[in-house]
Formats: C-alpha cells, sequence, structure tokens
C-alpha cells in the first residue's frame, strides 16, 4: 500500500518519525528538507563559537526584550531545526507549539549557524537551512563559517518565503567587523573576539 492510497502525507509521517525518535546523547535530530538528519554536537572549536557569541549576545541584549537561545527546537510546518542559537522574545512562552516541542519560526528574529566540518555538515548550513530559514521567514540569518577559505561571516537578511532565498546578502571574511543591520540585535558586531583573526 503507498503513502497516498494509505491517506496519509509524506511530510506528516516523516514528522511523526521525528517526533518518536530517541537519540544518544550528544546527538541531535532535525527536518530539513523534507529528511530526517541526525548529527553530532560539535567539536570544541564549534563551541567555542557558539560560546562566544551566545555570551557576546547575552551582554548586548542584557535587559530588553529578546534573549540568545540555543538547544530548541525550532517549528515550521512539520519541518525541525535546532540552531547553534537564535534570538527570541525573552518571555517566549507565547512561541511554544501546541505539544510543547519547541517554539514556532514566526518568534525567531535572528538565528546563527556555525558551520561543521564535512561536505554534508557544510551543505546543510551554506545551503539547505539556508533555504529552510528564508521558507520560514526568519528575518535575518547569520552563517560563521570556518571552513571557507579564510572564514567568512556571512549575514543573510530580507527572506523571499517563496523563492527559499534572501535578497540581501553580504559575506565578509574573519578579521572584518560584522555589524548586524536590523531586528533587535542590530548594531551587534561579529568580530575576531568571536571568530578569531584574519586567516592568511
Amino acid at each position: 500500500m503507498s503513502l497516498a492510497e494509505d491517506g496519509r502525507d509524506l511530510d506528516e509521517v516523516v514528522w511523526q518519525a521525528w517526533k518518536a525518535m530517541e537519540l544518544p546523547e550528544g546527538y541531535r535530530a532535525e527536518i530539513i528538507e523534507g529528511a530526517i538528519e541526525v548529527s553530532p554536537t560539535g567539536r570544541y572549536s564549534h563551541s567555542q563559537i557558539v560560546f562566544l557569541l551566545k555570551e557576546a549576545l547575552g551582554e548586548f541584549l542584557r535587559g530588553g526584550d529578546f534573549a540568545a537561545r540555543n538547544d530548541t527546537n525550532i517549528i515550521h510546518e512539520n519541518r525541525a531545526w535546532v540552531p547553534d542559537l537564535f534570538i527570541v522574545a525573552r518571555d517566549a512562552e507565547r512561541y511554544v507549539t501546541d505539544d510543547g516541542l519547541g517554539l514556532a519560526a514566526a518568534g525567531v528574529r535572528v538565528v546563527f549557524e556555525v558551520v561543521s566540518p564535512g561536505k554534508r555538515s557544510q551543505d546543510r548550513d551554506r545551503v539547505k537551512k539556508r533555504r529552510e530559514y528564508a521558507r520560514a521567514g526568519i528575518p535575518v540569518y547569520v552563517i560563521i563559517d570556518d571552513y571557507d577559505k579564510q572564514g567568512t561571516v556571512t549575514v543573510l537578511t530580507e527572506p523571499q518565503p517563496d523563492r527559499a532565498d534572501w535578497l540581501g546578502v553580504a559575506s565578509v571574511p574573519y578579521g572584518t567587523d560584522v555589524h548586524l543591520p536590523k531586528g533587535p540585535a542590530k548594531g551587534f558586531v561579529i568580530g575576531d573576539s568571536i571568530t578569531g583573526p584574519k586567516r592568511a
């Protein structure tokens, strides 16, 4: 019997499978472009960038209405992502999904991914999640890419959900300060104190 004959939609089957998964500690599962992807937690260099970024963002956002969070599922139309870091309202209760599995993407103002080694991981952050976050209409996507030739920070703005793409794209090498152009972290600087120095 095919899925169509059974009356079930493939996206729903994938969604239900994801909800039923039990992973060993140190792994996370995401639904990216209709497929479940399981990946381990990052290496030290990855976690160090995330740590420095979260610490600096926490200081920048202190006392305001928004906060930096991680280790949380972001849900959008039977898709589920676990960004390295994201910015959401400090009081995020209104964005908790009905089933309590995560936060609705509609509440996310900025999402950050630190690229991991390996072609599959790099494609996930550079290509697949780039499209997924645009489809969800998340206003700003920041990619910190340790595996580009010289290390690159890319800031994507003005998502086009129907095209799964972005109008605003700015990329700079490590060692160049990047100022977030909009949202609750407008003016926040990503520089070498987070990424490390310029590379030769």
